[in-house]
């Protein structure tokens, strides 16, 4: 169940830094909250899976979820370039976070 809460904390880590983007500076009301609910929410599953999983295990992987989403994201929705080396990159990204789970 912790690898399931960290999950959706990631998932909501991509959520702000996406919606970061579109609050223009927090002067946008709707994605300003949206963007600080999603922080909030984030921090707080966050938490709640640190009460079972190692820290650096669990903070590594919330942080590369969060990465690799906003990553893709970058690329799919603000037109971002998907050159070769920086989708090897999130490969390498995503490779950790698979070993992580593994030994975690």
């Amino acid at each position: 169940m912790a690898w399931a809460i960290l999950f959706t904390a990631g998932l909501l880590e991509i959520g702000w830094a996406i919606g970061l983007k579109y609050t223009e500076g927090f002067s946008r009301l709707v994605p300003s909250a949206l963007t600080l609910a999603a922080m909030a929410g984030s921090v707080i599953l966050l938490g709640v899976a640190l009460k079972t999983l190692p820290i650096g295990t669990a903070y590594a992987v919330w942080t590369g979820i969060g990465a690799v989403g906003t990553a893709a994201l970058g690329i799919f929705l603000l037109g971002e370039p998907a050159t070769a080396l920086r989708l090897a990159s999130i490969g390498l990204i995503v490779a950790g976070i698979v070993g992580l789970k593994l030994v975690g």
